[in-house]
C-alpha cells in the first residue's frame, strides 16, 4: 500500500530528529511524501516510469552527502525524500505481482529495472497491496512513531493507517468494483 510505503518513508526522518527535532518535523513530511512519489504512476506504466530501483539509491546517497556537509533544512528534507522513495522502489520487490488480483499470482512483475531492461519478479512477502500482512507491516512501523514524533506527525501517520486499515477491508472488493 503507498500508506505503508509512506509510513516507512517516515524512518528516514529518525536520524535526524537527536540532531534537530524542528527539523525532523520536515523530514518526516519530506520523507512520507518520497515514500508516495513513486506511486503517482499508478495510473501510468505502474512501478516502472517512477520506480528506479537503482536510481533513487544513488540519488539517495549523492543527497545524504550533501545534506550531511551542509544541514540544510532543504537538503536535509531532499535527503529524506529521496532515500524515502530508494526505499519504497526496493521494497516493491518484496510484494506481488501487478495483477488486476495480486493475490492470484498470475503476474510476476515486481518491479522493473531499468539497469537491466526487465521486470525483477515479486517475492510475495508481502503477498499483495492491501493484504492482512500488508496492514500488519503498517501497523508495525505506524505505531511507535506515533511516540517518537510530535501531533503534526502523528496526525499524518494516523489518517495514513485509518486508510490502510479502509482499504485492507475493502481490498478484495475493490478489483471487481473497479
Amino acid at each position: 500500500m503507498a500508506t505503508t510505503h509512506a509510513a516507512l518513508g517516515v524512518l528516514p526522518a529518525l536520524v535526524v530528529l537527536p540532531f534537530d527535532p524542528a527539523l525532523a518535523v520536515t523530514s518526516a513530511y519530506a520523507g512520507y511524501a518520497g515514500g508516495v512519489f513513486p506511486d503517482l504512476d499508478l495510473y501510468l506504466e505502474h512501478r516502472k516510469t517512477l520506480h528506479h530501483p537503482e536510481l533513487y539509491p544513488a540519488l539517495a546517497t549523492l543527497a545524504a552527502l550533501v545534506a550531511l556537509a551542509y544541514p540544510t533544512p532543504v537538503s536535509v528534507a531532499v535527503a529524506c525524500f529521496l532515500v524515502s522513495a530508494a526505499l519504497h522502489c526496493l521494497t516493491e520487490v518484496l510484494g506481488g505481482g501487478l495483477g488486476r488480483k495480486p493475490w492470484i499470482s498470475d503476474d510476476h512483475r515486481g518491479v522493473y529495472s531499468h539497469l537491466g531492461q526487465r521486470w525483477l519478479p515479486p517475492r510475495r512477502v508481502i503477498p499483495y497491496d492491501g493484504s492482512p500482512r500488508d496492514l500488519a507491516l503498517c501497523v508495525i512501523v505506524t505505531v511507535p512513531l506515533l511516540f517518537v514524533f510530535d501531533v503534526r506527525v502523528r496526525w499524518l501517520l494516523l489518517g495514513g493507517l485509518g486508510i490502510s486499515v479502509l482499504y485492507t477491508v475493502f481490498r478484495k472488493r475493490l478489483a471487481d468494483w473497479v
